[in-house]
């Protein structure tokens, strides 16, 4: 721990102390309560799991033991409740999935995690110095008995195995401590050790290494007389090779089992100062323990030539990463560090001359002036040989390229070397061997914990609602917190809760400032002042672009240029650390970066460029879409949009499985351009896009965002002078708010429609108004009204000659009737329905129409029946990704299974039915089947039928 403004701070990570110790979650570093027992024993659990589900069998058996409750379930759930809300302000998560539930963590912040990746550290070592520190740092986590407050057969066993971890651990610490010389300091403990644990032959020879080292020959060969004679008389066996043999080099005085002298360099002065240029460490550096780590694996314990080249935007805390890494290895670095600033991204935008870093570091080493040359090939040559015989780090800071870094390249192999830019430095990787390192935001973790040492815990603490909004706004973006910080910190008497607003409402402006260094929109200047003319228009197009991130093809309908020119370009970008590149190829803007790129657009671009090029993307993303929409759903043609415009270069897409992909790629993209479109004025798009849109969240069953994208095109249909689409914007809203369970909301709105269709007179869309009525009361379970609807939707569809829509008619009154017991009116509907939808390729409406006769076959007790038309109906369900239906279909077949006393199979398809639920956010449902799931369970309790 550290003092910071009379404050306590945790300086290496917050733990969750879950597992070897007590029980507490470090908060603002602080440790806080988490509830009693029994729910610190479920965190522990999970903690011990970490990012792994555990299922709740295990849970309860891991945490009650062999004989639970009848309420562990039910208690389960409440603690699962309480520990979600208290770790809440942390950013850890607990998450359901397939039946069970997973602690989302970074794997450090648990201390048994941490343990184990320190011990991988420290076998990857060859200095024993590091190591040794290494290793001291795991065993310090170890605060007390592991997992103290469990007592079951599980946390029996993980603690014996935790303990003989910590035993083989501490033994390791002891070799790395005598390979450092340090073998009188440890003599005590070893002999402690040695008493108790007389047969451990490992411990025996560490004893007698120490003793030899520390001269005293005959005591260590005393001690291996003493083990021999336990083992002997213990055990009836002689020691084992490895300690006889050191018996053998201690008795012949083996000369390499002298002490290895770990050097101290004393450095003379005179002719060869040993420079010492970095600046001050950052007091305030948080986190990035990931990055750290990354940087010591790949230091070669001689400290061999290793370059390591740190990326990332301009204020996300290159520098510092650079800083608090090396002053933790300054004694690596025995003669001396040198530092240049390269001023790549300045002010004044003059990078600064590698022959003037050259001249500096030649002065820094003791060369006198006369002696330098002018020419930079041989100051470059001279340095490399100055450098080429020292233990030397070299930080070349804000680096502009990879022809500025490599005159500054020391010789030989003994220094390390740190550039930091905002280029990725490409070419210093590929000809140079560095190491890549680019470096992100904070996590909300880190970023709380970095406001916590900058404003002190009692502050924080004071406004939690207010600190997470700041760290939401600001994004983790290092710069931008420590802006915030700073305000708050010179105005203590302002309240955070200002600040946040001040900053939602100004954005980039809250962040501005005269001094450059603390000014966000200054630092991102730079970066873009070194843009080339077409870079800095693609920037700022990307900007005011739709959605959270875009696609190759999507950017080139938005600049207008070719997918290779658009491509260049966009590399270009990223290679400036403005844009990032996903795993899959997408780009992405970091929300402050947008926020000054979208300045940058109406800074630099005219009102009729940026509208023309939100166009060319909005109609991307249209056409494309039409095409998905057609493949995803090939009886939903009778819509198109308007001709592409100029430039526009809508994706390909030739399959089902191709559209599928692209919706869950771009769907958020596709909704935000639907709410361009409709601000723009471009009302027809914009309710366009909701029907292109309808077959992917209707099939995925993502009624919320379904809903949402139907009241944009409502507001958007309002404007436009077609009361069809008036009446079918009502119909799909309202069909929505039905399947989200906002029933008197969404029946308004189908009142609505009809009332528009009537007054139309427009047989289709009477037709399918009367069919979401039969669709959104058969929810409601008014399955008599529903099937009234129905009926009514096929008088009116008697007269389009539509045979697809006829048989949806008929499914929809089969349904209705199915659920009312009216057995043969069902089967006929269906029997009707299904040969126009076999005819017609209507794969899914056929699926429904089977579905329909499962329900009936198990209405009538013939539950095997209901088995294969519900697996049926299944298969074509999952084919088609009909999750709501795949849902339904799975919950019903569960029923059938139980019928027919299939508990294994029963269980299996409703916790399928139950994920799908909770995916879906259909709350109802999800409750109805976990109650299936509990009283199943209960069934199978022995307890239970005994009881009977």
């Amino acid at each position: 721990m550290q003092e910071s403004e009379g404050v306590a701070v945790e300086v290496d990570r917050r733990v969750v102390v879950g597992v070897l110790g007590e029980l507490k979650l470090w908060l603002d570093n602080q440790p806080q309560p988490l509830g009693h027992a029994r729910q610190r024993s479920v965190l522990a659990v999970l903690a011990v799991e970490a990012n792994r589900m555990v299922s709740v069998d295990s849970l309860i058996d891991r945490v009650w033991g062999e004989r639970p409750p009848g309420t562990a379930r039910s208690a389960l759930r409440v603690y699962l409740t309480h520990l979600r809300r208290a770790l809440a302000p942390s950013g850890i998560t607990i998450t359901r999935s397939g039946g069970g539930y997973a602690l989302a963590v970074e794997a450090d912040i648990v201390d048994l995690h941490r343990f184990h990746r320190l011990l991988a550290l420290v076998r990857e070592q060859t200095d024993p110095q590091r190591a040794l520190a290494v290793a001291e740092d795991a065993l310090a986590l170890w605060r007390g008995e592991p997992l103290a407050e469990l007592d079951t057969v599980w946390a029996q066993a993980m603690r014996e195995r935790l303990r003989r971890e910590r035993t083989a651990a501490e033994t390791d610490r002891i070799d790395w401590v005598l390979a450092c010389g340090r073998h009188r300091q440890v003599l005590p403990e070893l002999t402690t050790r040695a008493e108790a644990e007389p047969l451990d032959e490992r411990v025996a020879g560490q004893l007698m290494l120490a003793l030899y080292r520390d001269g005293r020959q005959a005591d260590a060969l005393a001690h291996y007389q003493h083990t021999r004679r336990h083992l002997v008389d213990e055990l009836g066996t002689n020691p084992g090779t490895a300690l006889h043999q050191l018996h053998q080099r201690i008795l012949t005085a083996d000369p390499a089992l002298a002490p290895t002298e770990i050097a101290t360099v004393t450095v003379a002065t005179g002719s060869s100062p040993v420079p010492r240029q970095l600046p001050a460490p950052p007091r305030w550096f948080t986190g990035r323990v990931d990055h750290l780590a990354a940087l010591d694996a790949n230091l070669d314990h001689q400290g061999t030539a290793v370059i390591f080249a740190i990326g990332g935007a301009g204020g996300i805390g290159k520098t510092w990463l650079a800083l608090a890494w090396a002053y933790r290895h300054l004694d690596r670095f025995p003669d001396g560090q040198l530092f240049v600033d390269l001023r790549g991204f300045s002010p004044d935008g003059t990078p600064t001359d590698p022959a003037v870093a050259l001249r500096g570091f030649l002065d820094a080493l003791g060369v006198l002036p006369d002696r330098i040359p002018s020419d930079i090939e041989a100051r470059a040559a001279l340095f490399r040989s100055l450098a080429a015989d020292r233990r030397m780090l070299i930080l070349l800071d804000n680096a502009a390229n990879t022809t500025q870094v490599t005159p500054l390249l020391p010789g030989g192999d003994t220094c390390t070397v740190l550039v930091t830019s905002r280029h990725r430095l490409s070419g210093l990787v590929t000809a140079h061997g560095a190491h890549h390192r680019a470096l992100d935001v904070l996590t909300k973790v880190e970023a709380r914990v970095l406001f916590a040492r900058r404003l002190g815990v009692e502050r924080i603490t004071a406004e939690p609602a207010a600190v997470t909004e700041l760290i939401a706004l600001c994004g983790g973006y290092p710069l931008a917190l420590g802006i915030i910080a700073t305000r708050g910190r010179t105005q203590p008497g302002l309240p955070l809760a200002e600040l946040a607003a001040e900053l939602h409402e100004t954005g980039l402006d809250a962040l501005d400032d005269t001094d450059p260094a603390a000014s966000l929109p200054i630092v991102l200047s730079w970066s873009h002042h070194a843009l080339s003319s077409e870079q800095r228009t693609v920037f700022a197009l990307l900007g005011i672009a739709p959605g959270p991130d875009m696609g190759l093809h999507a950017a080139a309908s938005l600049t207008g240029l070719s997918p290779v020119q658009t491509r260049t370009a966009l590399n270009k970008l990223a290679q400036a650390s403005l844009i990032g590149r996903t795993a899959d190829g997408r780009y992405r803007m970091h929300d402050l970066i947008r926020r000054y790129a979208v300045d940058a657009a109406h800074r630099g671009l005219t009102e009729q460029h940026r509208n023309t090029a939100l166009r060319r993307v909005i109609d991307h993303y249209a056409h494309t879409a039409h095409t998905a929409s057609r493949l995803v759903h090939p009886h939903n043609r009778d819509v198109v949009p308007r001709p592409a415009a100029p430039g526009c270069r809508p994706e390909e897409v030739h399959s089902q499985v191709q559209a599928w992909a692209w919706f869950h790629r771009e769907h958020e993209c596709v909704l935000a351009a639907q709410h361009a479109a409709a601000e723009r004025g471009d009302h027809r798009t914009g309710w366009l896009l909701m029907r292109f849109l309808y077959p992917f969240h209707h099939l995925s069953g993502d009624f919320h965002r379904h809903a949402a994208s139907c009241r944009t095109a409502l507001s958007a249909a309002l404007h436009l002078e077609d009361p069809v689409m008036h009446s079918d914007a009502h119909r799909l809203l309202g069909l929505a708010l039905c399947r989200i369970e906002r029933y008197e909301e969404g029946m308004d709105h189908l009142r609505m429609a009809e009332t528009l269709a009537r007054r139309l007179g427009d047989a289709r869309c009477l037709t399918r108004t009367h069919e979401g009525f039969a669709l959104a009361w058969d929810q409601q379970g008014q399955h008599e009204l529903a099937l009234r609807s129905a009926t009514r939707a096929l008088r009116f569809v008697a007269s389009l000659h539509n045979p697809v829509w006829q048989a949806t008619a008929h499914t929809i009154a089969g349904r209705s009737a199915a659920r009312l017991g009216l057995h043969e009116l069902a089967t006929s509907h269906c029997l009707a329905a299904i040969p126009l939808q076999q005819e017609h390729g209507d794969h899914d409406g056929e699926a429904n129409s089977v579905f329909t006769l499962g329900l009936v076959a198990q209405d009538t007790g013939d539950s095997d029946r209901a088995v294969l038309h519900f697996r049926r109906s299944l298969a074509v369900f999952r084919a088609h990704a009909n999750a709501p239906l795949e849902a339904d279909t799975l919950d019903l077949l569960g029923h059938a299974y139980a019928a027919l006393r299939q508990q294994d199979r029963t269980r299996e398809v409703w916790r399928e039915a139950l994920d799908l639920y909770q995916e879906q956010r259909r709350r109802e449902d999800a409750e109805r089947v976990q109650r299936q799931l509990c009283e199943l369970d209960l069934e199978g309790d022995p307890a239970i039928e005994s009881a009977k």
